[in-house]
């Protein structure tokens, strides 16, 4: 048997990292690669564990593995890179566009948009998951939520896309002085002063809050703009890649897919089933902060850069039944795919949402569909895992 070697940026290993992540689980839990200088936990109650601990394991030197490697200067509101209680006062903010009467609110929108992605595309003989569905329905819909013209989020989605891209192989280049500056949301802001509306961008201009010294302000014009780039970066990335598994996995298991079709309610179970199988996020990182922290008898010292692999804890036999089986009728609920406690991922609901139309309405044009898996093509990035082409050939 080969030396055991793990590394997020190796392509071979990207393309079926699951083989990799079993044997981690078995035969090296703790892990420590010395080229990258990281350490990996790989078993589910630890990536659990460390998911909850912010008190040892810190977010405020970033959540990817490369920021956490390089420590750059983040600016104020990157909340998802911000510690309690900082963390907690600014989630608290964003949380509001999340809520579920805010989802009811929009779920009809919401459809509206994937119909009219789809609409067009009804007696053709393909459409890509991709390309057709995951690269606009969530940039239209965080466009609604946040305000962000619909002129501009061609560009808005293109900026989410580029900055989580890395050469085949190779870490993120991240600028250590300029990371996250979120620039190009300050004329939609400046706009929206102007021009109220019933968006993100004109609530949060006027929502006040006590900050963490005590004191009851607004949001700075750089906290808002640092907001709006986080929740769409987030929004837009990481929920488009859960459109091209939706098509790969769905051709993979056409029985399974032939019960959706026919019985919708399976349709939410099917969506957490899909991101437990496939996460688009399969990995965050931490920085251990003051003290060691202990996994598995071995001790990670103080200092160190931490990888939690979401996509391997989602797979451990220990805590799952047949885990590497897709099963739309296993019970919800017990993936780590949007993470656990404080950093729970704040627009889970709206990915949830988004998920549950898209597939609802693919059905009802396309209940079958073959993948051309020639002409897919993987997304080469080490922070989100999937595709940027799944074509399906209609049947």
């Amino acid at each position: 048997m080969s030396e055991l070697y793990y590394d997020p940026w190796d392509v071979e290993i990207d393309l079926d990292p699951y083989p990799t992540y079993r044997r981690l689980r078995d035969e090296a839990p703790v892990y420590f690669n010395e080229r990258h200088n990281f350490w990996g936990i790989s078993r589910y109650p630890d990536v659990d564990a460390a998911l909850k601990d912010t008190a040892r394991l810190s977010s405020a030197k970033g959540d990817i593995l490369e920021v956490v490697l390089t420590d750059p200067v983040i600016p104020p509101g990157v909340f998802i890179n911000e510690d309690p209680p900082v963390h907690t006062i600014h989630r608290a903010i964003v949380a509001r566009a999340f809520t579920p009467k805010r989802m009811r609110a929009i779920e009809d929108k919401v459809r509206a948009f994937c119909v009219a992605c789809l609409d067009p595309l009804v007696g053709a003989d393909r459409f890509d998951f991709v390309r057709d569905l995951g690269a606009e329905l969530p940039m239209k819909t965080i466009g609604m939520l946040a305000g962000i013209p619909d002129s501009e989020q061609p560009a808005v989605r293109a900026h989410a896309n580029e900055v989580l891209r890395n050469e085949a192989g190779k870490p993120m280049e991240i600028d250590k002085d300029r990371y996250f500056t979120g620039e190009m949301f300050g004329e939609y802001i400046a706009w929206r002063e102007k021009n109220p509306s019933d968006d993100l961008i004109t609530e949060l201009l006027a929502v006040e809050f006590e900050d963490e010294t005590g004191t009851t302000r607004k949001l700075t014009k750089q906290e808002l703009t640092i907001f709006l780039a986080v929740v769409a970066g987030a929004g837009v990335e990481t929920t488009g890649r859960l459109f091209g598994w939706m098509g790969k996995v769905l051709a993979e298991h056409p029985d399974q897919r032939a019960e959706l079709v026919t019985d919708r309610s399976l349709i939410p179970g099917a969506i957490e089933e899909l991101l437990r199988f496939e996460p688009p996020g399969p990995h965050v990182a931490r920085y251990v902060a003051t003290d060691d922290v202990t996994f598995q008898d071995r001790v990670i010292p103080a200092g160190s850069a931490l990888l939690m692999m979401l996509a391997s804890a989602n797979r451990d036999e220990r805590h799952f039944d047949n885990p590497d089986e897709f099963d739309i009728r296993r019970k919800p609920g017990g993936h780590l795919t949007f993470g656990r406690g404080a950093h729970f991922c704040v627009g889970a609901p709206l990915a949830r949402l988004e998920g549950r139309i898209a597939l609802d309405e693919v059905l009802t044009r396309f209940p079958k569909w073959d993948i051309d898996i020639a002409g897919a093509l993987r997304s080469r990035t080490a922070t989100v895992r999937g595709w940027d082409a799944m074509p399906a050939v209609l049947g």
